[in-house]
């Protein structure tokens, strides 16, 4: 792996700060390392930091949204933390009327997982079709894989066996190994970009919004910010849900707690 210096490492602390809002610490210099190092020596370039320069002139097209890829790119899975999607059918099921579609925003969707199991729990009790679900990330290569809703079968090992038959479709030939999210899915599902550290484009308001082991990643006073925005979108008496290691003790005003990691917004 290429060596990156302690004041190399100190400039994309901050480079990624200023894009995204998170805050990498210390522990995370070899991930720095291993994810820039590629683009380093893709531009026969000697070091990191002629890299941040090359950052920094905006000569490179492009080339700030690749580093924040790579920067901001997390592994997720399909119906992690589970109570959350029990959750969301409960409610979607509580609220269906026929009216005004059952909106939800997964608003650190990753490369999609977390939106698709959003949609196949609603698919599933709103038989009618009648959501809408929106996942959003800043990554633009992560809302690429997500827009193309093809998987590996071991990337879908925790989706149920019944949502498995009857909202995937399973690839055969150069595909085998592999589940495509079926039409009844993607119809309902539209991804973009949005960085939650600058002000939100019009996509409110939702039912629910899942935002999830992200906050990890923000200092309080970021988070603080983020939780305002994202709560701004809901509908009175929206639920908000974060991951189960995260708290917004001290940090969001006038939600009311309705269980570990779920609250909702005043009616």
């Amino acid at each position: 792996m290429r060596p990156i210096t302690d004041a190399e490492f100190a400039r994309f602390q901050r480079f990624i700060f200023d894009q995204a809002g998170i805050t990498l610490s210390a522990s995370k210099q070899a991930l720095v390392a291993g994810r820039l190092g590629k683009r380093v020596d893709h531009h026969g370039l000697d070091s990191f930091g002629d890299y941040f320069k090359l950052l920094a002139s905006g000569e490179a097209a492009g080339e700030v949204q690749v580093a924040t890829d790579l920067l901001t790119t997390n592994e997720t899975y399909f119906f992690r933390e589970t109570k959350h999607f029990d959750f969301l059918r409960d409610q979607a099921q509580a609220a269906r009327t026929g009216g005004q579609p059952y909106r939800v925003w997964s608003a650190a969707s990753s490369s999609g997982e977390e939106a698709y199991s959003m949609a196949m729990v609603l698919a599933d009790c709103l038989p009618g079709g009648n959501f809408e679900v929106l996942g959003t990330d800043i990554s633009t290569q992560v809302l690429q894989n997500a827009a193309r809703a093809l998987y590996t079968l071991e990337r879908a090992r925790h989706v149920p066996a019944d949502y498995l038959r009857r909202f995937c479709l399973k690839g055969t030939g150069d595909y085998a190994g592999r589940v495509l999210m079926g039409p009844q899915l993607r119809g309902h599902v539209k991804f973009g970009q949005v960085n939650l550290n600058a002000p939100l484009p019009a996509i409110g308001p939702f039912d629910m919004v899942f935002l999830r082991n992200v906050m990890i990643y923000f200092n309080d006073d970021t988070k603080r910010s983020v939780i305002a925005r994202v709560v701004s979108t809901l509908k009175p008496g929206g639920y908000f849900c974060i991951g189960h290691s995260e708290s917004l003790h001290g940090l969001c005003e006038g939600l009311q707690t309705v269980a570990p990691s779920i609250y909702r917004s005043p009616v």
